[in-house]
């Protein structure tokens, strides 16, 4: 099939190289011309991994193309994937008008049939917005069909060629014959392509991650508990994971979510309820839990050290909001450097893939370094932020010579308290005992 994908983000580039992948000959189409100079020279601006390696083969094999212009992107595509940012707002609704935007120039440039798919996640009842803003200006006829993602990132080539489900809006008969057409090969083994009006399909997404935010925050306010209770949150986890009407996934306590979904959608939806004079109270708590928990792991740093944190240094692991990503958007560690940097420390950062997006916030006010060793000579205290997996078992002598302090705050819970015990080390995590 010929299909375009209107957007280069993450969820456009991950959307339209995996399509290609498949055999299918994608264009994509941006207003950047610097992205997409720098994607036709093969280069990509996000980092995921394995999506290199097939963004690499599939631009090679001429299936895989960008453009600046929109006309020349659709000319010859049946399907045409909308993945575009829908940014929150100062009142946490979710900005339209980049879609609504495209959605117009579509309907004067369009003469043939189209199926016009949201890809990005957007409040109900935004495809009968595009159908409307489309049908301004078309001449012929169009279908408007919500597909939503549920990519996660670290593992998004994974998600997209092998999903759990696949997620389609729409009542057009025409419409569903192509999308099955185009999600065959990914759901070969089974998995299902759930079909259902475009309301529904707009939902399912923000409910998904609203609830798995809900399991989240749960968690985090589960963990506080335990440390006021001497409880262990590692068991309490592991005796309700077991439960399968539960299930183990997203029990992981820590220091908040975060990342380019959870925060807007869970937001998107409040605003959604409040729109409708509902009073959606689980998830104004999953909120308000959640931005407490961004700024408890500087409070243990604070008690630790008598209230005082003017002039300590404080080296941090970690800057994404998850690893195997870049991604530092709503990412817990913002608010950790700007509550340290507040408190009058200096702070050390270091990540193996999100410096330079940190850079682009933090400047000169935070030092970044490249050797995860060499950063913590001078600090004062180390705390981990991001659970990347070369963080799991380090060289804790290592970390004891460099350090001013023995003294680690775990924002991730990444080490077992009898393992930090004989290695020497203070130790703070989350919801579990302090190992002194």
């Amino acid at each position: 099939m010929n299909i375009a994908v209107i957007g280069t983000g993450y969820v456009g580039l991950v959307t339209g190289t995996c399509f290609a992948e498949t055999g299918n000959n994608v264009i994509c189409v941006d207003i950047n011309e610097e992205k997409v100079k720098m994607l036709r020279n093969g280069k990509l601006p996000i980092f995921e991994p394995d999506l290199d390696v097939l963004f690499a083969r599939n631009v090679e094999h001429g299936r895989l193309k960008f453009t600046t212009n929109l006309a020349e992107a659709i000319k010859d595509a049946k399907i045409l994937f909308l993945a575009l940012p829908t940014p929150p707002g100062e009142d946490g609704s979710a900005d339209l008008s980049y879609i609504l935007g495209v959605a117009e120039d579509l309907g004067k440039i369009i003469t043939d049939y189209k199926v016009i798919i949201d890809k990005s996640t957007v409040p109900v009842g935004t495809a009968e917005k595009v159908r409307a803003a489309i049908a301004k200006n078309a001449k012929v006829e169009f279908d408007v069909v919500s597909n939503p993602e549920f990519l996660r990132e670290g593992i998004a080539v994974e998600d997209f060629m092998k999903p759990d489900r696949v997620v389609v809006g729409t009542n057009s008969e025409k419409a569903r014959k192509l999308i099955e057409k185009l999600y065959d090969p990914f759901v070969r083994q089974g998995n299902p392509v759930i079909f259902m009006d475009e309301r529904s399909a707009e939902m399912t997404k923000y409910a998904a991650n609203a609830y798995l935010a809900t399991r989240i925050s749960f968690m985090n306010e589960i963990a506080n508990l335990c440390e006021k209770v001497g409880a262990n949150v590692d068991w309490v986890r592991k005796g309700i994971g077991s439960d399968n009407r539960i299930g183990k996934r997203f029990l992981f306590p820590g220091i908040g979510y975060g990342g380019s979904c959870f925060p807007k959608d869970v937001q998107a939806l409040y605003k959604t309820a409040e729109d409708n004079k509902y009073n959606f109270r689980i998830l104004d708590a999953v909120m308000e839990v959640n931005d407490i928990q961004k700024h408890v792991l500087v409070e243990k740093i604070r008690n630790y050290f008598g209230g005082d944190l003017k002039g300590k240094r404080i080296a941090l692991w970690g800057i994404a909001f998850k690893p195997n990503t870049d991604d530092i958007r709503e990412a817990p560690s913002l608010y950790i450097m700007e509550d340290l940097l507040k408190e009058g420390c200096s702070v050390i950062a270091y990540d193996s893939e999100a410096i330079e997006n940190a850079k682009k916030l933090f400047g000169n006010t935070v030092d970044f370094a490249d050797d995860m060793y060499e950063m913590l000579k001078g600090a004062d205290a180390l705390a981990i932020l991001t659970e990347w997996a070369e963080f799991r078992t380090p060289d804790f002598e290592k970390i004891a010579s460099n350090l001013n302090n023995k003294v680690i705050f775990d924002g991730r819970n990444l080490y077992g308290l009898d393992q930090v015990r004989e290695a020497g080390f203070y130790y703070n995590s989350i919801g579990r005992e302090i190992v002194k």
